[in-house]
């Protein structure tokens, strides 16, 4: 992926900072790494509302001092099932309106909300535990929500999430190019910010000391292997993002409850992006017997 040149402006000062800071304090360099980590590089509307969420309800509400703010769509047939949609990092809701369309029309009450620190949200950071427990809620306030669809880092916090919900034989989950494995993404963040070994440790026990979880509780992997509801999962193997080679175990497991959409040449947001996908994705989460 070409950078733009603020882009790379931005990223050698993030380098030189890291540098600086790692001389004094590898644990100060870890602290100011995980800011930069949480901080969502993008995620603020470049396109004005789609047609469909003028004719919303809008919905909002408040988590750590900050309004999160999302959109309920009823079909005029409704099935009495929800659908909430869960965007990735420097996403957000507008880019999911071709699902939305195609849900109503299948009967759904259809959610999609913006995380906190994107879209028309508000906040500045976000991780995965933050972006599950903004689920959580959204679930406490205006669930019960019976499937859920989530890409990339959404795809993350919407494992996590599901798997703390009662009578999962009842819903359904939609993986979309998840951000699979929290160390490779750890180990990418670091590919693009080069540190010293000191620091990554600090970085790393950083993450556990404020989540009280080791990093491979972060894992959509670990949570997929331990349910049973039913899973479609779609990944491309071109994904640059979340890589196709965090998949490649589970393909082997044969889980009887998954079911896998394997692209090629659609990357990591194009997979979501594809008509031939949204199809798929739409007939199993209306296929009362997937």
């Amino acid at each position: 992926m070409k950078m733009k040149l603020a882009q790379r402006i931005l990223l050698g000062y993030y380098k030189t900072k890291l540098k600086t800071i790692a001389v004094l304090s590898p644990r100060k360099a870890a602290e100011a790494a995980y800011q930069i980590f949480c901080t969502p590089y993008t995620g603020r509307p470049k396109q004005k509302a789609p047609p469909v969420f003028h004719k919303a309800e809008k919905l909002s509400f408040e988590m750590d001092g900050d309004i999160i703010r999302g959109f309920r769509w009823k079909a005029a047939h409704p099935n009495e099932k929800s659908i909430l949609i869960v965007h990735g990092f420097g996403s957000y809701s507008y880019k999911f309106e071709k699902y939305i369309s195609s849900l109503k029309k299948e009967g759904f009450t259809v959610l999609a909300f913006d995380a906190p620190g994107h879209g028309i949200s508000e906040g500045k950071k976000i991780n995965a535990a933050t972006y599950r427990n903004a689920l959580l809620r959204i679930e406490e306030l205006f669930g019960p929500i019976n499937a859920i669809m989530g890409h990339s880092l959404g795809g993350l916090a919407a494992a996590l999430m599901f798997e703390t919900l009662s009578g999962q034989e009842n819903r359904k989950l939609v993986l979309v190019a998840p951000a699979t494995e929290t160390d490779s993404a750890i180990s990418h963040f670091f590919s693009v910010l080069p540190v010293d070994t000191r620091v990554k440790q600090a970085f790393e026990q950083l993450i556990c000391e404020l989540s009280g979880k080791p990093i491979s509780y972060f894992s959509v992997s670990r949570v997929v292997k331990n349910m049973d509801a039913p899973v479609l999962w779609v990944h491309d193997k071109n994904d640059t993002i979340c890589s196709f080679e965090d998949v490649k175990p589970l393909l082997g497991l044969n889980l009887p409850h998954v079911r896998y959409i394997i692209t090629e040449q659609l990357g990591h947001s194009g997979v979501y992006k594809d008509n031939n996908v949204c199809k798929e994705i739409v007939q199993f989460l209306s296929n009362a017997n997937s």
